[in-house]
């Protein structure tokens, strides 16, 4: 049965309780994170929309995506450091006050300029994954971090799904209310989730504590926060760089999708924004069942195989991921290509799920730092994805018929793109799997910090 003591971290994951600071903290973090990533990705679905009302050319919106996930390299680097040193309750609060600045603001963007500094700010706002996964890492106890990490993550990043359902439908009723025209819906869309943040901020606040003993700032012992250099007790573990890769992988390639999926959609088979927003959305709903799950399967191997088995597990997802992308490009048809979506989709969320149930036995002092290493090699693995995907972009012109006149349209087509990032994470997939056993020689006492909560 679980421990609801305020000074005590769980050693169980009950989702529908409240009781206890760790559970409400659990459920205001996967929350809070649910509209980071609502707020990150809102563009995503009416970039369309933006792109041609700032008639943004191929090599622009290529250029606003690599922004869209730059920023959030150096931010996780550095999150990582403040929250081990300062408690991720002050730093969330910060971030989301900040960071709702530029998701207000990005509609009164009227040069390409402007609206790619404003994405590039947003970006930002991906940092919040490092401080979710810290303070969940906090509240649990070792047997259950990878469940608890694993299903705080997947209920967040599922906001990216939600955010290209939603958005389109947000964007069309501010145009059916009579508020703007259909040209400008994407400038007044993004207020809402903008004002999210701010709500959030309130929140995580008002309701949360750095840990299940208190606040850091209370707190006289180094039992929780610690005063040396994290970042470079993170660094000097070599296991950090090989999650570090797989993160960019796995996490790398979701960004990647939820960014692109909706103009492939479009361009490629002649969707409209909504049905394209929609079938994207399926790919960021995954994250509901298929993270947590990952996290789940990852720690019933953990307890009988420890650390090597669950980098088995990591690679076998990565390899299946790269193949399901292969044939996701290749599919020709939307129907086929969804069915590929969902296949490697599912396992790239388990990989998300499976890394990060890791991260917490690399170094015990210094989790929040591994954990924004590893996070932000999920965006550098995004960023160099974007530049192959405007490098591998293949500019098109087509006429279509709207309204009754024939109209010459702009596409896009990264079917090339999306094959060759198939092969890469194949490749990917194999190297993790031939160093598991390297990574298995060093061990961090998974097995004993287990074995210790069962007692």
């Amino acid at each position: 049965m679980a421990n609801y003591s305020t000074t005590t971290p769980l050693d169980k994951l009950n989702i529908f309780s409240l009781k206890g600071v760790q559970m409400k903290t659990f459920h205001i973090t996967w929350l809070t994170f649910f509209f980071c990533f609502f707020a990150w990705f809102g563009m995503a679905p009416l970039m369309k929309i933006a792109r041609e009302q700032l008639h943004l050319t191929k090599d622009q919106v290529g250029n606003i995506q690599i922004a869209s996930v730059s920023a959030t390299i150096v931010a996780r680097l550095l999150i990582g450091r403040l929250i081990d040193k300062y408690g991720p309750k002050l730093i969330y609060t910060w971030l989301l006050v900040l960071c709702a600045i530029p998701v207000l603001l990005i509609g009164s963007s009227h040069s390409y300029l402007s609206f790619l500094l404003f994405r590039l700010a947003i970006g930002i706002i991906g940092a919040s994954f490092v401080i979710t996964q810290f303070h969940t890492s906090i509240m649990f106890a070792p047997n259950i971090k990878g469940t608890a990490n694993a299903t705080a993550g997947g209920f967040g990043n599922a906001g990216g799904g939600a955010a290209n359902v939603f958005m389109p439908m947000i964007a069309a009723g501010f145009t059916g209310l009579g508020l703007c025209s259909t040209a400008d819906s994407w400038r007044y869309a993004m207020i809402v989730p903008g004002a999210m943040l701010l709500v959030c901020a309130f929140l995580y606040n008002r309701y949360t504590l750095d840990s299940p003993q208190g606040d850091f700032k209370n707190l006289e012992d180094g039992n929780v926060k610690s005063s040396k250099n994290t970042f470079l007790l993170a660094a000097r573990d070599y296991r950090t760089w090989i999650l570090t890769i797989a993160y960019a992988a796995c996490f790398g390639v979701e960004i990647t999708v939820d960014n692109f999926a909706p103009i492939f959609f479009t361009d490629s088979f002649g969707a409209t924004i909504a049905v394209a927003g929609f079938v994207a959305g399926i790919f960021g709903w995954i994250n509901i069942f298929a993270r947590p799950l990952g996290g789940i399967v990852a720690d019933k191997i953990g307890k009988t195989w420890g650390f090597n088995g669950k980098t088995f597990l990591l690679a076998a997802l990565l390899l299946v991921e790269g193949i399901g992308l292969i044939y996701f490009a290749k599919s020709g048809s939307i129907g086929l290509s969804i069915c590929m979506m969902f296949l490697f989709g599912l396992s790239l969320k388990m990989a998300n799920g499976a890394t990060y149930s890791l991260v917490p036995f690399i170094n015990p002092l210094a989790v929040g730092s591994v954990a924004g290493i590893v996070g932000a090699g999920g965006n550098i693995g995004a960023m160099l994805i974007a530049f192959m995907f405007k490098a591998k972009a293949v500019h098109s012109t087509k006429d279509v018929i709207e309204n009754g006149v024939t109209v010459q349209k702009d596409l896009i087509d990264y079917t090339g793109a999306f094959t060759l990032l198939g092969f890469i994470i194949l490749g990917i997939g194999v190297a993790v799997f031939i160093f598991r056993t390297v990574m298995a020689q060093k061990r961090t006492g998974m097995e004993k910090l287990i074995l210790s909560t069962d007692k």
